[in-house]
């Protein structure tokens, strides 16, 4: 999976949001394209077919970055890849929020569902399959490509979408961290079926999903730990974040954007002990959300200080 724009090329943006193209991309749909020939009468209707599978990723990947900005989240970039669609969301730590900004990119899919099996439908009254047999196996094999997109998708496996709705449900019962918490677990079952599937069928394919799987499921693991162990922190009651009124937590678990040192940001008022970098404002562990520590004091404690950096 791509972490960063590295190997991308820039292809618009739209919204605000830029999409990029891994280079990558372009080694499998050559791959594909060639090995798909011999459905279609040439190679420029397999062509055909391998964009519109990736302008119903990108439509699909666009449902998950507006729906995060409606809901308040940031989300400025995607990336496609030959496994499918990024889009790069952080929506507010809320069940609600997050729920809505993973289930829009599928919902996108079951939008477009009714239109392509009427254009299925109409093409074959028309008698494209006898006048026109490239065009109608396009569109057949267009209205299957969404199919499977959204029955892949809602999969209850993370970090497919349907893993990511079900950890945002559980969120409502179980709380941000134990949410993950399960469904990482889940998804590690996920991972060992598609791994049983890749031996079983010979799949090179299902061998590096398994493994793009595997590994965001060890890292939503590592990151639901973390959030445990914040949970387990005292909190400063002197402080409340404006946004979300949580206390901080009492210790070093904010990161130095310099040296990457960890420190307690309300322990030194905003400076990092160990390369002296100030930083303006100071970001809640609950919320996400950043202001100056000096919003952050309540009647009884005040800080006064200047801080003209980054926020760690």
């Amino acid at each position: 999976m791509p972490t960063s724009r590295q190997g991308a090329i820039r292809l618009f943006r739209f919204s605000g949001i830029d999409v990029f193209l891994h280079w990558s991309w372009f080694v499998v749909a050559a791959i594909e394209v060639n090995g798909g020939w011999g459905s279609y009468s040439s190679r420029t209707w397999n062509i055909a077919e391998y964009l519109c599978l990736f302008l119903i990723v990108t439509l699909h990947e666009f449902g998950h970055a507006l729906a995060c900005r409606q809901v308040g989240g940031r989300a400025n970039q995607i990336i496609l890849w030959p496994l499918g669609g990024v889009a790069y969301v952080d929506p507010p730590p809320r069940p609600g929020a997050n729920l809505w900004s993973i289930a829009a990119g599928p919902l996108v899919n079951v939008v477009l569902l009714p239109i392509l099996f009427v254009l299925h439908v109409w093409s074959a009254s028309l008698g494209w399959a006898q006048t026109a047999p490239d065009l109608y196996k396009l569109v057949t094999a267009v209205l299957f490509i969404d199919i499977g997109l959204l029955l892949f998708n809602i999969l209850p496996i993370y970090p497919l979408d349907g893993g990511q709705i079900l950890r945002s449900l559980l969120w409502f019962v179980l709380g941000r961290a134990r949410s993950l918490l399960v469904a990482t677990i889940l998804g590690f079952v996920g991972v060992a079926g598609f791994i049983g599937m890749a031996v079983w069928v010979h799949s090179s394919w299902f061998a590096i999903l398994a493994v793009f799987m595997l590994l965001n499921c060890w890292s939503g693991l590592q990151h639901a730990r973390a959030l445990l162990r914040l949970a387990k922190l005292p909190r400063r009651e002197a402080f409340t974040c404006p946004a979300c009124k949580a206390a901080p937590p009492v210790g070093a678990v904010w990161k130095c954007a310099q040296c990457a040192q960890l420190f307690d940001t309300f322990h030194t008022q905003g400076v990092c002990p160990y390369c002296g970098t100030q930083f303006p404002v100071t970001r809640c562990m609950d919320c996400g959300a950043a202001h100056p520590i000096s919003e952050w004091a309540t009647p009884v404690a005040s800080v006064s200080s200047t801080f003209p950096s980054s926020a760690p």
